[in-house]
Parts: structure tokens; C-alpha cells; sequence
């Protein structure tokens, strides 16, 4: 697999009342092209900072982020994000909050009628399409959380970048979800980039799992391969000694380690 993501010698700092915060100090790694890769590591250690960086959102204080070769110098439809907070327009409904971003990548190179089919593609892929034409407050946190992922996987994107998508849902609703994600990912090959603080969710999702230092000055730690065949079965893995070993690999770094490599 080649990169198409790479992050080269990239440090954050923030101009505070305090002083200078050095949020990430001199980070390096690459993304391959359709491995899912999780970001692990204490709270305040630069993982969303990290990801609005490769987002383009906001640009690095030294380093250079690159998507295919080319620099990241703002935000695009090759890089798509999903939030913790779904961030859909409450008056729209599903279909409609879709649908805005297809007409904005979309407009000059679909007809109507193709734009209508891709944004209903789209919500049959998450699983919504009996409920594309209800507003955000008439569904629940999980659904709206699949409405939002059907958007970003509208535009097309290269990158599908998870900024905790499941953290505020319920136990089994965050169990239907990450299924519905490695489903669309073994479907359409995305790369994804996923930040989590579930050590479960970071084995059973990911090709590689990066764990951060603890910030402030936060680098890569350690960055762990995930050996588990493909398409994997959360029941199945509950008896698979492989799998207690790579979680238990990143325990260790979280709660003993927490150092650079």
C-alpha cells in the first residue's frame, strides 16, 4: 500500500495567556492508501488537533501534511470528516442534509437525477434510507450519526476522517455502527483515519493503531500492527488470543508506557 496521507516533522503550538502550548512536537508518520488507521492516546495528547491538521482546518506551526503528494493547504472534499457531535442542520431533513454537500462537490459534473440517486446510494449504504426524509430531532443519536457518515462518504472522499463518531452513543448502538463502518470500508476500500479512546474499538476497527505521549509536546509513541485477518467478527475475536494480545500491547503503552519510542 502506498502513502496518501504523510506527516512530516509536524508541531503545533498555540499562543495562550500562559505562554506558548506545544501541542504536538515534531510528529511524523504515513497513511497508506485503504488501511484504516486509529489514533489512541490520553485525553489532551493532540489527536483532534492532529486530525483538523490533516483535515486542513487548520495549518501546522512547523512540518508539512501532504494528501497525494501535494500539500494540505486547507480543507477539501478529498478529506472528509465526521464529528462526535453529527453536526446536521436540524431543519433539513436527512436526505436534504446529504444532499447539500453532493450539490457542492457535485453540481457541475452530475445531473439532477444522478445527484438524486448518489445522495440515496449514499443512505441505503448506512442503512437509512426508510428514514432520508425525517429531520434530525424525529431519529435517534445513533442514526444520526449514520446520516452524517453517509454525507462525508457522498463527496467521494480519499480520506474518511473520524473524530470519535461512536463516543456518545450507547453500547450497542456503537456496536452496529463500527460494524456498518468496516462493512462500507471493506466495500469501498477508504482509508479512514479514526480517533478513539476505546483500546476494543481501535483493535477491532484498525490495520494499525498510533498511540500518542501524553501532551503537552505530544509525538508518536509506539504504532501497532494489527494482524487480525479480514472481514472480522467482534463475537469470533472474543476467543481469539491474537486479539487479547494486541489490546493488551496497547494497555501497556497507555497506562505504563507513555513515552516516545
Amino acid at each position: 500500500m502506498s502513502p496518501i496521507i504523510r506527516v512530516q516533522q509536524v508541531s503545533q503550538r498555540f499562543t495562550t495567556a500562559g505562554g506558548d502550548f506545544i501541542a504536538l512536537d515534531n510528529v511524523s508518520f504515513d497513511i497508506h492508501e485503504g488501511e484504516t488507521l486509529s489514533l489512541i492516546g490520553h485525553s489532551g495528547c493532540g489527536k483532534s488537533t492532529l486530525l483538523n491538521l490533516i483535515a486542513g482546518l487548520t495549518a501546522p506551526s512547523s512540518g508539512v501534511l501532504l494528501c497525494d503528494n501535494r500539500e494540505i493547504a486547507g480543507p477539501g472534499p478529498a478529506r472528509a470528516v465526521v464529528f462526535q457531535n453529527h453536526s446536521l442542520l436540524p431543519w433539513l431533513t436527512a436526505w436534504q442534509n446529504v444532499e447539500l454537500a453532493v450539490d457542492q462537490v457535485f453540481q457541475q459534473s452530475m445531473s439532477k437525477a444522478e445527484r438524486a440517486e448518489w445522495i440515496e446510494h449514499n443512505l441505503n449504504q448506512v442503512q437509512m434510507s426508510h428514514a432520508m426524509h425525517k429531520r434530525p430531532g424525529e431519529i435517534s443519536g445513533g442514526m444520526k450519526q449514520r446520516v452524517g457518515i453517509a454525507r462525508a462518504l457522498a463527496m467521494k472522499p480519499r480520506v474518511l476522517l473520524l473524530d470519535e463518531p461512536f463516543g456518545a452513543l450507547d453500547a450497542l448502538t456503537r456496536a452496529h455502527l463500527q460494524e456498518s463502518v468496516m462493512r462500507i470500508q471493506q466495500a469501498l476500500n477508504t482509508t479512514i483515519v479514526l480517533i478513539t479512546h476505546d483500546v476494543d474499538e481501535a483493535v477491532l476497527l484498525s490495520d494499525r493503531v498510533l498511540m500518542m505521549t501524553n501532551g503537552p509536546a505530544a509525538k508518536v509513541g509506539e504504532i501497532l500492527n494489527v494482524d487480525l485477518p479480514r472481514p472480522r467478527s467482534r463475537v469470533a475475536l472474543a476467543d481469539e488470543p491474537r486479539y487479547h494480545q494486541l489490546r493488551q500491547q496497547v494497555l501497556h503503552f497507555l497506562y505504563e508506557k507513555q513515552t516516545a519510542a
